[in-house]
């Protein structure tokens, strides 16, 4: 078993459910899944591009990433109907602990002058969105098989009541917030 589904089932749940009150075993909260998406932007007409940004996306994520394409033609944006616009991946189980842990223990260390990600992420449902500017800060990239470095965007669905519990349960989780507010 993966060490932080581990520690979220025997210590970071019970933990949550006497600090919040909650008696019903199953309203306890817990992470449902993650998604990472990345916009190809002015990649998308390269299609050599958008693919190894696929890989490189598919290798950090463990899983095979999508490309997804635009549903509508909008000329204001130069994109035609089927015209790949990003990437994304969506994690549960054993995957996305396994993701997690490697984003918290490896990842994020490695970035230069880290200092927390920020805490006003929340979207009200009790879901966290962050970004990262580069991909290079996972160990399994290698930047000579790179084309291009791009970002990406990492969302957590939690099945919190509130933000106040998701962030409860990702603080206890390991996930590095910034000081202050």
């Amino acid at each position: 078993m993966n060490r932080l589904k581990d520690k979220l089932n025997t210590q970071i749940r019970p933990a949550i459910a006497e600090e919040f009150g909650i008696q019903n075993a199953m309203l306890v909260p817990t992470i449902e899944k993650v998604i990472i998406s990345v916009g190809a932007g002015e990649a998308g007409k390269d299609t050599k591009l958008i693919q190894n940004m696929a890989d490189t996306i598919s290798l950090i994520a463990g899983q095979k990433a999508v490309i997804t394409t635009a549903k509508k033609s909008v000329a204001g944006f130069k994109v035609r109907e089927g015209y790949p616009v990003g990437i994304k991946v969506t994690l549960r189980n054993i995957q996305m602990f396994a993701f997690l842990d490697k984003l918290i223990s490896v990842a994020l260390p490695r970035v230069k002058d880290f200092r927390g990600l920020p805490r006003n992420g929340f979207d009200g449902r009790a879901n966290y969105n962050f970004g990262l500017n580069e991909q290079l800060m996972f160990p399994e990239v290698v930047y000579d098989s790179i084309m291009k470095t791009h970002g990406m965007n990492i969302t957590i669905v939690t099945t919190a009541a509130n933000d106040k519990q998701a962030f409860r349960l990702l603080e206890l989780a390991g996930i590095p917030f910034a000081k202050g507010k």
